[in-house]
């Protein structure tokens, strides 16, 4: 599968938000996606400005969106989901396509409940379920995904697409939930602590401007060490404190504050959100 391809293919998406702008916004500035070739239906002008600037089809019709594309981002709101179908459903032209792509990026939406949906608006619809990250729109993102019938050149073309903006990976769908806690929410949490960080140094008199972005390279920096080094982390804060030192002493103040559980129970918290969203969008 070759750059070229990847061009010439037309691509939308349903929901012109935060995470359509990951992923589509991330792709054109790669240079991966033609901007010509995607379309994109929202209900907001400031959103469809914004999809104007980068040369790209907003619009206020969802089935534009299906009609012309071939492969087709639902990235709305779980909860809005039914309401975008709902205006693709009665489209019968729709509905005599063979076949569409389509790329679930909707916490808590099993491909079983998907693939009950998508199918009144297409006769056969294939479909991935994925979790991708706000941090696709810098190329730094992670996305995991599954499918029960999406053929093997559609999941080389997603894992491709995906790989472009950060890091890609085909999953069990009874980690998605799981993963999606930590991935998904992850880059919150990650502001929270950089956030914390950069107090903690203007606390000791540091200006703002500057601690904020040292501690946002801490973080990068730490990030890079644990994958490049493919060290454990442990084995990394070890190597940095020195006995009686600084750094040991920060550590068991951060032990003390009940860092280590707080991010646990974080992570936790997230996922039991997902899951009980599973529940009721079934």
């Amino acid at each position: 599968m070759t750059e070229q391809y990847l061009k010439s293919i037309k691509v939308g998406f349903i929901g012109g938000g935060n995470m359509a702008s990951a992923i589509g916004a991330g792709l054109i500035r790669k240079n991966v996606l033609n901007p010509d070739n995607v379309w994109v239906s929202s209900r907001t002008e400031r959103t469809h400005e914004f999809w104007k600037d980068l040369k790209t089809h907003p619009t206020l019709k969802n089935d534009e969106v299906v009609s012309n594309c071939d492969i087709i981002f639902l990235t709305v709101k779980p909860h809005m989901l039914d309401d975008a179908l709902e205006t693709l459903a009665v489209r019968k032209e729709l509905k005599k396509c063979n076949s569409k792509l389509f790329i679930s990026v909707l916490a808590g939406i099993s491909l079983d409940t998907l693939h009950a949906k998508l199918s009144t608006v297409v006769s056969w619809p294939r479909i991935i379920r994925s979790i991708p990250n706000t941090s696709l729109m810098i190329g730094e993102g992670i996305t995991v995904y599954c499918s029960n019938n999406a053929e093997p050149k559609d999941l080389e073309l997603i894992d491709m697409l995906f790989s472009y903006i950060g890091i890609s990976q085909n999953v069990p769908e009874s980690l998605i939930n799981s993963i999606g806690g930590l991935s998904g929410s992850g880059p919150a949490f990650a502001y929270l602590i950089i956030e914390a960080l950069a107090d903690g140094a203007v606390k000791m008199g540091v200006p703002r401007p500057m601690a904020t972005k040292f501690a946002a390279q801490v973080l990068v920096g730490a990030g890079k060490m644990v994958l490049e080094t493919g060290r454990h982390p442990g084995q990394l804060k070890d190597e940095v404190c020195s006995s009686g030192g600084t750094t040991i002493t920060g550590i068991h103040a951060m032990e003390t504050g009940g860092v280590r559980g707080s991010m646990m129970n974080a992570v936790e918290a997230a996922v039991n959100k997902t899951n009980e969203l599973s529940s009721r969008l079934k």
